[in-house]
């Protein structure tokens, strides 16, 4: 492919079974498409088995569709999209959001800045736009994502700065896709859940930077693709959790975090005990460990990453406040792609 026939931006959607959610999705991208720009849209069907792909051929015939023929999950499939993207910048889309007007431009306008490896939207709530999904993950010592502003009135953040955070929400982010080739895409053994905040992690270890876009806004309808009861679920995030937390942090801030991190999870176990739901907690901490032999070869990736940066990588870690405590052990931080 030349370089005048490679697309500026390429929009990645993954699905699975989601085609009432792709017509309203593919709706608002089809409405607000910048003109004039050479724009690839790619839908990755996990094996779904309501039609999917062959709607998308009717109906959009100039949707590139990237199908597995076995479903593996969110990862595999946001994979698939990615591996198959060709644009200079890449967003990565849920199935359960809407695009609005000028999101493309307002999304791209940071990676005017060559230091710059991802872009965060100002996400927010779709059955209520006056409270925000997400303005960007950040990350806590004591081993904890979440998503910035979750929550919180809109009218906060539509007009709060441009400004640095730690990650963008996989629900949305947008990412330069030398970046990606340099740091790889989605780790496989996460399937779902924190995918996006270790990819952060990497992107930073590589000395990139993620801006938080305001302008650039998408409304998402929260945690429509997953059940958050399901207890296998929940031993995906507690295990997920863990592997985050002792494969990405930096040495200083590993020794550091170590103490603070025992006794959150402690707390975590607490309120898991209280709710009936300790089980699910504890076994997801156990397959951590014996995944251990693995995880120490994905540290050494991470540090590599460090050393080959030309910048120097920069790890920007929030403690949230005690509200934001509360909240958590309310409702799990779900700074995912699916969530």
């Amino acid at each position: 492919m030349s370089t005048t026939d490679r697309p500026h931006f390429s929009l990645v959607i993954p699905t699975y079974n989601g085609r009432q959610l792709l017509q309203t999705c593919l709706a608002s991208v089809v409405r607000y498409l910048p003109h004039g720009m050479n724009v690839q849209v790619i839908v990755s069907d996990d094996a779904s088995t309501d039609d999917t792909s062959s709607w998308l051929a009717s109906r959009y015939p100039w949707i590139k569709v990237v199908r597995s023929e076995v479903n593996g999950g969110f990862v595999a499939a946001a994979n698939a999209g990615l591996a198959a993207a060709t644009g200079t910048f890449i967003q990565l889309l849920n199935n359960d959001t809407e695009v609005t007007a000028g999101w493309v431009e307002a999304g791209l306008k940071p990676f005017t800045d060559p230091s710059i490896g991802s872009v965060a939207p100002l996400v927010l709530v779709r059955s209520d736009p006056s409270r925000v999904d997400s303005a960007g993950d950040r990350y806590a010592l004591v081993g904890w994502p979440s998503k910035r502003g979750h929550g919180e009135s809109s009218a906060k953040w539509l007009n709060h700065p441009s400004d640095r955070v730690f990650g963008a929400s996989g629900s949305s982010a947008i990412y330069r896709a030398e970046a990606l080739a340099k740091v790889g895409h989605f780790d496989p053994i996460f399937g779902s859940y924190y995918e996006d905040v270790e990819l952060a992690f990497r992107l930073r270890w590589a000395g990139y930077s993620c801006v938080y876009a305001p302008e650039c806004r998408i409304l998402h309808e929260v945690s429509a693709s997953y059940d958050h009861a399901k207890p296998s679920l929940q031993r995906r995030m507690s295990r997920n959790a863990e592997i985050l937390f002792w494969t990405s942090l930096p040495t200083r801030w590993l020794m550091l975090g170590v103490i603070p991190h025992f006794g959150f999870s402690l707390a975590q176990a607490a309120w898991r005990l209280w709710q009936g739901r300790l089980t699910p907690f504890v076994q997801g901490k156990l397959d951590a460990i014996a995944a251990l032999k693995d995880l120490r070869g994905r540290r050494r990736f991470r540090t590599d990453l460090g050393r080959a940066s030309v910048a120097r990588p920069h790890f920007p870690l929030v403690v949230s406040p005690l509200q934001d405590l509360r909240n958590h052990l309310r409702r799990p931080a779900e700074a995912s792609s699916r969530g």
